[in-house]
This record gives structure tokens, C-alpha cells and sequence, in this order.
């Protein structure tokens, strides 16, 4: 926690509350510079990749590498531990392993991946995914930020070559297992009553845009009759996505995102995005196809037209269940749970043998400002991360 209060005060959202912390921001650059002055003053060597991902070894760097980690960028409006926990109970792991005298006997590793968040690009785990070239690099670089930037650009402003990044088969050949230790995003700790529980997968997901097309007009002098108005497919979109997700087993739908063109309450829009995130242990895909439809249904029935794209998906992630269960008899049995969020680990699980720790959330809230985790589980968090580090390194 101490740790964590270091950095309490980096990227703090005002309006939203929480935190807002996006890839090359001022927020998230303090938080790289943070990362790399504890991990210099712990004495390890500290390297960015090509893709923006930084890595501390504990000793030289080699393959088959024991890497754990996690990332430092938040959503808008974030809670305090998504992310920045794993981080920081990497470091307090090793501060921990070297107090029992602890010398790994194998290349070490902490890892902070750039963009988990998917907050200022729009596709989450974009530093894990080009590591392992699940996203194109051209595609990546062409990807644009609110304010229009692309990611090439904004990795030129941080210093970045954006003509390097890409599948980094060196970087993968040095991550033996890969460790991730996250805030629980749910409850199920809470209901269990226990502090700490490993991964066992990760429901497949993904994000689609929607945009409907009308015909931008006056607010007050266009007719009820006279309007092609986007706004109204869109908001059915909405409701039909809670219908469609109730309607499949384990499914979840949300429309986090609408942005209207041009904006403005005295005016009829002239196209509407709606952003959508849908998951599901084995249909993600169909619900949206179900969604796509009546989405063409709603826009024709009000003389609109609709685009549908494609930003993200993945399937559903099964974690390496050797390493999974090596790791639960290291923790006296801890229960193995479904994630129904994202995280690199579920990237990185197509390549390595990758695993997850979740901490106990008491409020079971993730992605706002009422995310919470008590200072004796950060404390056990730790401390079983080291105990699974020093029974994979030793």
C-alpha cells in the first residue's frame, strides 16, 4: 500500500473522478518514470521494447524467463488497484523474496505493458497483442485517438520508432510462464471469503462500433415526420443489447460509448457511434450478429443507414492448467475463478504458459472509483506472489 500511495496523486480525473491514466499521457509517462526509478533503486536493468512495453530483469536478461507484471493505464474515471496492483506487488514481491535470501536460479523478470485499457486507442492489450502480433502492426499504427492522433504518431512524440513495433519473437522467447496478479473484478473472493484466487479463464470479448447515418438538421424547425434522426436506432441499440445479452447464457452487452456528430442539443445529429463491449463464455460473436441485424431493422425504420466495425475480439481464454494447478497447490488450494474481464496474461496465454492471481475486492466494483482493495489482502497478495515466483524461479 505504501507503494500504491506513492503514486495516488499521478492522473487523478477531476470531473469522472478516480483516475485517468492513457498510453503516452503526462499521467501515464509520471507512472513510467515512477515504474523505472523503483525498479533501478531495487538494482534491476530496465529495457523498453519496441512496442512500448517496459521490463525489469532481476539479473541479465535470457530466455525461458519466470515474467510477471501487469500494466499502469486506467479506463476514464478508473479505480486505484486495476493495473497498478500487480505492478506494485511485483516489486514488493521481490523486496520480499530477497529478505528470505532468495537467488532466483532462473532469468527473472517484471513486465509493464503498454495500453491494457484500451482507454486512448480503443483496443485493449495493444502492447501485449503486438509483442505477440495478434494485431497487425500497420493496422496499430493507423489506429487514431479521440483528438485524431494516430498511435504512430503518439509513439514518435514519446520517442518511440513506430517502424519497429510488431511480434517481438526474441522478447516471447524469453517468457518461460508468465505470472499476472490483478484486483478481482467481481465478487467471487467476497462469497468464497478468501483473499486470494488463481485464474482458471477468461470469457471471450470484444468491441464493435456502430454508427448510424442520418440527416443532421435543426432541433426546432424540422418536423417529427420530416427527420432521419440516429440518434433513435442508436438508443434502440441500447436496449437491445441488455435484451440480447439476458437472453444468452453467461452473456454480458454494454454500451459504454455514444457519440453523437456534430454534438450539439439544438441539433438533430447527423451520425451517431455507439460503442459496443460484448462477452460471453462461447457466443460473444452471435449475440453481436443478432445485434447487427436489428440494428439495420431499427436505422431502415427511421431512414438511416448503419456501419458496423470490428475493433477487437478475443475468445475465450483457457489458462496452461498445469501451471494453474502447480500454482493453486503453492497457495494451499486457492480456488480457481472464471475472469469476465480481459487482461495481457489471456494474451500471452496463446504463446506461454501463462497464469493469474486475483486479490479480493471487497465492493466487487472494477473500472470506477469505488474499486477497493484492504491493506492486509494487498499485503497477502504479495506475499503469495512470491510464493509462486520463488517455486517457478527456484
Amino acid at each position: 500500500m505504501s507503494t500504491l500511495a506513492d503514486i495516488a496523486d499521478i492522473g487523478t480525473d477531476p470531473r469522472r473522478g478516480g483516475y485517468s491514466r492513457h498510453v503516452f499521457d503526462d499521467a501515464e509517462r509520471q507512472l513510467r518514470e515512477w515504474f523505472v526509478e523503483q525498479a533501478q533503486r531495487r538494482g534491476l536493468g530496465v529495457r523498453t521494447d519496441a512496442n512500448t512495453n517496459i521490463w525489469a530483469w532481476w539479473g541479465e536478461p535470457g530466455d525461458d524467463a519466470v515474467v510477471t507484471g501487469s500494466h499502469l493505464d486506467s479506463v476514464p474515471g478508473g479505480g486505484a488497484f486495476d493495473g497498478p496492483l500487480g505492478v506494485t506487488s511485483a516489486l514488493q514481491a521481490i523486496d520480499i523474496l530477497r529478505a528470505r535470501g532468495f537467488h532466483p536460479q532462473r532469468p527473472f523478470a517484471v513486465v509493464v505493458f503498454a495500453e491494457e485499457e484500451g482507454g486512448r486507442f480503443g483496443v485493449p492489450c495493444l502492447g501485449s497483442k503486438l509483442l505477440t502480433g495478434q494485431i497487425d502492426a500497420d493496422r496499430a499504427r493507423a489506429l487514431r485517438d479521440v483528438d485524431g492522433n494516430t498511435f504512430a504518431e503518439a509513439m514518435v512524440a514519446f520517442g518511440a520508432d513506430p517502424r519497429r513495433s510488431g511480434r517481438d519473437d526474441a522478447a516471447l522467447r524469453r517468457i518461460g510462464q508468465f505470472v499476472e496478479l490483478h484486483v478481482e473484478q467481481g465478487k467471487g473472493l467476497v462469497h468464497q471469503e478468501r483473499p486470494i484466487a488463481v485464474a482458471d479463464s477468461i470469457l471471450g470479448h470484444g468491441r464493435w462500433r456502430f454508427r448510424f447515418r442520418g440527416q443532421g438538421n435543426h432541433a426546432g424547425a424540422t418536423l417529427i415526420d420530416d427527420r432521419r434522426d440516429p440518434m433513435l436506432p442508436a438508443a434502440q441499440l441500447v436496449l437491445a443489447a441488455r435484451r440480447t445479452a439476458e437472453a444468452s447464457a453467461g452473456g454480458r452487452a454494454t454500451v459504454g460509448s455514444i457519440v453523437p456528430n456534430p454534438g450539439g442539443t439544438n441539433v438533430i445529429a447527423s451520425a451517431v457511434d455507439v460503442y459496443l463491449d460484448a462477452r460471453a463464455p462461447r457466443r460473444a460473436r452471435e449475440m453481436v450478429d443478432e445485434l447487427s441485424a436489428r440494428a439495420a431493422e431499427c436505422a431502415a425504420e427511421e431512414g438511416c443507414e448503419v456501419d458496423i466495425a470490428e475493433e477487437s475480439f478475443g475468445d475465450t481464454v483457457h489458462f496452461d492448467t498445469v501451471l494453474r494447478d502447480r500454482i493453486r497447490g503453492v497457495l494451499d488450494g486457492a480456488p480457481a475463478l472464471a475472469s469476465g474481464a480481459g487482461h495481457d496474461a489471456g494474451i500471452l496465454a496463446a504463446e506461454r504458459p501463462s497464469a493469474m492471481l486475483f486479490v479480493r475486492n471487497p465492493t466487487g466494483i472494477s473500472h470506477a472509483p469505488e474499486e477497493h482493495v484492504e491493506d492486509d489482502d494487498c499485503q497477502k497478495g504479495s506475499l503469495a506472489l512470491a510464493d509462486v515466483l520463488a517455486e517457478l524461479a527456484g
